[in-house]
């Protein structure tokens, strides 16, 4: 078991498998971006070396994401090693869905256990406009295969965004939980980098948005007693079929019940979303560490794991941008 210095138990790894991505989203990334060389990102052989290490030291849980994981050379494969090893008790992705209509059964032939797909409006105009670069018509068909193959549940993740989808996409989205059973997440948006003034002038509460959805389409029920489900404070519509959640990091943050870190794309263990602090892992690996001095690296560092995030104290973290860590 690995814990930190406040006693929590951190089981849960998000890899980052690439900083590169197909879309341009406006809260995500700048247009212009310039991702980093391959050579600086972790190759696959390193990749299932470091997920064998945090399997000793007590990780059971891992997602993928990116950038876009999916666009990663060999994925399928890839994701066939990791849920093969022994002690992994689940895998899973978040992804923009682009390549899903393509992925889907593959990653599901794999042992991939459930996707978190990206999806801000139903409006395709308006899709366009955040994402810069996709087709709303290439998610929803990844969506509905998703469903066909089996992945469930399927939870979509909405990053809402003040002046874009802050209002009846709000309701179209929720009203999707109605026949479906879906998980429907409306996530606050976070300040990093380049695009932190652009995020932090745009952010749209919890409360703010829970309010859209109730006049629109009744009162929000809420689930387990009000607790967090992972980092999602969930509620049902009267007579739904699906849920909503609602992840609130800036106005009602969770971090005391924390249970993950994160390993970037070029191999750093980043011990919080929202800070700077991290810890290379790549570089000892690429220079013949023996596995006993990387797991002390890595218990050291998760040791270190601070409390929370410092938005509170307007601690922007700048070293990275969102795309880079991978949500």
């Amino acid at each position: 078991m690995t814990v930190d210095r406040f006693g929590r138990h951190i089981h849960y790894l998000r890899i980052s498998l690439t900083d590169r991505c197909n879309l341009r989203c406006v809260y995500c990334m700048p247009e212009d971006i310039v991702f980093r060389p391959p050579a600086e990102i972790m190759q696959d052989e390193e990749i299932l070396s470091l997920l064998r290490l945090f399997v000793e030291l007590g990780f059971d849980k891992f997602r993928l994401t990116g950038g876009e994981p999916t666009i990663r050379a060999n994925i399928a494969e890839l994701v066939r090693e990791m849920c093969r090893t022994p002690g992994v008790r689940e895998v899973t992705m978040t992804t923009n869905g682009i390549l899903l209509k393509r992925l889907a059964v593959p990653l599901a032939e794999a042992g991939l256990s459930r996707f978190n797909i990206s999806l801000d409006t139903l409006d395709p105009d308006k899709f366009r406009q955040l994402t810069r670069w996709g087709k709303l018509e290439d998610v929803w068909e990844g969506i509905r295969l998703v469903e066909e193959v089996g992945l469930l549940p399927i939870k979509l993740n909405t990053v809402v965004v003040r002046g874009y989808n802050d209002g009846q996409d709000l309701i179209d989205l929720a009203r999707l939980t109605l026949r479906r059973n879906w998980q429907v997440r409306f996530i606050e948006m976070m300040p990093f980098r380049d695009v932190s003034g652009f995020q932090q002038s745009q952010v749209v509460t919890e409360s703010e948005m829970r309010a859209v959805i109730e006049s629109a389409l009744g009162p929000l029920i809420p689930l387990n007693g009000g607790r967090l489900e992972g980092e999602a404070r969930v509620y049902q519509l009267n007579g739904a079929s699906g849920t909503l959640g609602f992840i609130s990091s800036v106005s009602a943050p969770f971090c005391a019940a924390c249970t993950r870190a994160r390993l970037t794309a070029d191999g750093r263990l980043r011990l919080c979303l929202l800070r700077e602090k991290e810890v290379d892992l790549l570089s000892p690996l690429r220079a013949g560490a023996t596995t006993e001095e990387l797991k002390q690296i890595i218990r050291q560092g998760i040791w270190q794991k601070p409390w929370g995030h410092g938005l509170e104290q307007d601690v922007i973290p700048m070293n990275r941008e969102m795309s880079e860590i991978g949500g």
